[in-house]
């Protein structure tokens, strides 16, 4: 399958929407409330979507990966929105999903790849990222990927459940 990777525009924020609620019933079973997968509506998502993608100050960037029928992954990045840096000149993955049927083919890494080198053009010098304790296959790419979790961990509450996040950094 030939890939490309670009800027993400307002026509792909439907295909996005889908491809999130797609990866979060995939990636999060087991880990989040079913009950919160299940009431997940790629409408809803893309909504919301379409307002924030579309506001002046919005400081992320995000990337699509396209094959022949569109988008089939989505990486969106920008400056570390925590209270405090990860560390001067950070960075943030905020998101990154492929199809789920597409896991494993090198989506996720291309657009994580493209999404590191505009970063370091962007003057960031270390990229950090959030991921699921319970999320074995995430962490184990973003490990793969030169990641390592720095001991920081937050917790994130869903229905009623509250699950732990853990801090990965890398250099670029």
């Amino acid at each position: 399958m030939k890939i490309t990777v670009r800027e993400m525009d307002g026509a792909d924020i439907g295909a996005v929407s889908e491809l999130r609620v797609r990866g979060w019933r995939a990636a999060y079973a087991g880990l989040v409330p079913q009950e919160y997968l299940d009431a997940m509506s790629a409408e809803e998502d893309a909504a919301r979507r379409r307002q924030w993608f579309s506001r002046p100050e919005r400081t992320s960037r995000d990337l699509v990966a396209v094959g022949e029928g569109g988008p089939v992954g989505w990486i969106s990045y920008g400056p570390w929105r925590g209270e405090a840096p990860a560390a001067p000149g950070a960075g943030e993955v905020y998101a990154l999903y492929a199809a789920p049927e597409l896991i494993g083919t090198g989506i996720g890494r291309r657009l994580l790849d493209e999404a590191h080198a505009r970063m370091r053009g962007e003057g960031f010098e270390e990229s950090a990222l959030w991921v699921l304790a319970g999320n074995e296959r995430a962490r184990r790419f973003y490990e793969r990927a030169g990641y390592r979790a720095d001991g920081e961990a937050q917790d994130d509450p869903y229905d009623g459940i509250v699950l732990t996040e853990l801090r990965y950094l890398r250099a670029l």
